[in-house]
């Protein structure tokens, strides 16, 4: 049974895991870290990680950037791994996570659905192909309106893994309305869109002569990133220090069927 912290337990991802965690098999949330507490979640809460008491074998980080601090100085104190899903980290705060890589277990990614991290793989081919070819690439990307960063963490790893692919040859360009002018060859477009309670679509666009070939991933339920969120927990419990991500998870549940 894994023992799991989770921090931002308030909110709506904290509590689609909690709900997901009690339905489910092979783990238990024993402590919730949030500023808010209703009663409602079934086990403690604390307004900080420091004050945790319980046993645990794993934190699963659905907070907030500005949470990173205890969250570390925790885990490597208590050698305890953590699953950070939060998004919109300073360039100084993924050195932190880097450098803290080094004395306890992490895995950081932006998206935790099986989904999108097979696409990742399969942009890479894509590139190799349609980049190669000449074609355009653009990404769009459509999140709900509380969404505070834009673009997503998604949208810039899917064009880290495209830039990975063309041996960084492209440039990221959020905002053209300033612009009046031929787009660059090297431009790779990050366009985002903030509505409604759309839970996360993106659309990665290849655009040649005559073509348009389109790799688009739609979530329909938050779901699809708790359970990736708690498979990670599952999976990163117990493991050295290192940095992880969800292809590592993936690759055990593989060899594990």
């Amino acid at each position: 049974m894994t023992r799991i912290i989770m921090s931002g337990c308030s909110g709506r991802m904290g509590r689609m895991i909690t709900g997901l965690v009690k339905d489910g098999e092979g783990a238990e949330i024993v402590a919730g870290v949030d500023v808010f507490d209703d009663g409602t979640l079934g086990y403690p809460v604390y307004k900080s990680i420091t004050e945790v008491q319980e046993e645990v074998d794993a934190i699963i980080d659905f907070s907030n950037p500005a949470t990173l601090d205890a969250t570390l100085e925790y885990a490597i104190e208590k050698n305890v791994p953590v699953v950070l899903c939060t998004t919109g980290y300073s360039d100084e705060q993924l050195a932190q996570i880097n450098a803290a890589s080094e004395k306890v277990a992490l895995l950081k990614s932006a998206n935790m659905s099986l989904g999108i991290n097979t696409i990742m793989e399969l942009l890479k081919t894509a590139t190799n192909v349609f980049g190669e070819a000449g074609f355009d690439i653009e990404i769009v990307e459509q999140h709900h309106h509380n969404k505070l960063d834009a673009p997503s963490g998604t949208a810039l790893a899917l064009a880290d893994a495209i830039n990975e692919a063309a041996d960084g040859k492209y440039e990221y360009v959020y905002d053209r309305s300033q612009k009046r002018e031929k787009r660059d060859a090297k431009e790779l477009g990050i366009s985002a869109v903030r509505a409604g309670s759309i839970p996360g679509i993106h659309d990665v666009i290849f655009a040649g002569p005559d073509e348009v070939i389109e790799i688009k991933h739609t979530v329909y339920s938050r779901a699809v990133f708790g359970n990736g969120a708690i498979s990670a927990a599952k999976f990163l419990a117990g493991k050295p220090a290192g940095m992880y991500g969800m292809k590592d998870v993936i690759a055990a549940q593989l060899g594990n069927n």
